[in-house]
């Protein structure tokens, strides 16, 4: 059996903020992720300023490859609308991975399957045991699905389904792009240039709605698709897209229980306008960490539900 003060189940950002956050305050967390890391993670891969203030470092620090985003272009019902900002956009192949070494936690792969209480003890598949634990798990988190019962109708308005790729391509790619609306899209559709000649691109909409028109999310995609091909922004080939599901933030979701924590997109934190779930992943990590050392309480209803006006506010900065 392996002892620690606190597990947390999941390496992604969250949870590799939130174990550092408890190790340099003398806390001994392990984390536990089915994956070996570096591994690949759909998602869009933009990050605000805020990010690299919440984890105490400056972007020069950053090792990898990243791009800062100086304009956003936003098209709306055929409108193209220039949004002067900074924010920046990586791989999360890259950027997970550097989160999880930087935390310099004790990483088991492990996929988890049980949980139980025992006393004042948590055991995780008979052989990890630990007071506390963090459920940093993403949409599916064992942590939420054993210890926070009743879950499910919570996210039913909340969720959010999503079609991406990213790849290397020879196109120079410089402008990023985001398209609201688009055919009645209940949500919006991305270009992101990233560096090292990466693209990714993506659509996302609302499950519910999406539901009620009868309209699957693969028909939007087609039509993305080939929009991006007539206007000459992608190569004309075939590309395959991954899907998953994450939802927005809600606050009526139970988050502590029992000294058990939920934080992430296993919460669901992502901005209501945009989705974005990076930072209010950072921030749930590092609130859940400080509710431990201190014993006082985790309320992440404090981070903010809108991107879009802290988007605005970095381009001010200019």
């Amino acid at each position: 059996m392996h002892d620690f003060d606190v597990i947390i189940v999941g390496g992604g950002p969250a949870g590799a903020v939130c174990a550092r956050e408890l190790l340099h305050q003398g806390v001994n967390a392990a984390i536990l992720d089915k994956a070996d890391f570096p591994r690949l993670k759909l998602c869009a891969g933009w990050i605000t300023p805020e990010v690299f203030k919440d984890l105490k470092c400056s972007v020069n620090d950053y090792p990898h490859g990243i791009i800062c985003i100086k304009k956003i272009y936003f098209h709306i019902s055929g409108i193209k609308l220039p949004l002067k900002t900074r924010q920046y956009s990586i791989r999360r192949v890259e950027f997970d991975d550097w989160l999880l070494k930087k935390s310099r936690a004790q990483v088991f792969k492990q996929r988890v399957k049980k949980i139980e209480k025992e006393k004042n003890q948590f055991i995780v598949d008979e052989k990890f045991r630990a007071k506390f634990i963090v459920g940093a798990g993403g949409t599916n988190c064992p942590v939420a699905r054993n210890l926070f019962k009743n879950r499910a109708d919570k996210f039913i308005n909340r969720q959010i389904v999503a079609l991406e790729k990213e790849f290397k391509t020879d196109y120079s790619v410089k402008e990023c792009h985001l398209w609201f609306f688009k055919n009645r899209l209940p949500g919006y559709s991305w270009f992101v240039p990233k560096a090292g000649g990466y693209l990714n691109i993506g659509i996302g909409g609302k499950l519910d709605k999406l539901n009620r028109k009868n309209i699957s999310i693969n028909e939007h995609w087609n039509s993305f698709i080939n929009r991006l091909k007539e206007t000459g922004k992608i190569p004309d080939t075939k590309i395959r897209p991954k899907g998953y599901i994450y939802s927005l933030k809600n606050k009526s979701l139970q988050c502590h229980k029992d000294n058990a924590f939920i934080i992430g997109d296993a919460l669901g934190l992502a901005t209501l306008d945009m989705g974005e779930g990076i930072g209010p992943a950072v921030k749930s990590g590092i609130l859940a960490a400080k509710a431990i050392i201190s014993g006082k309480g985790y309320n992440p209803d404090t981070i903010s539900k809108f991107s879009v006006p802290s988007m605005c506010m970095a381009g001010l900065k200019f």
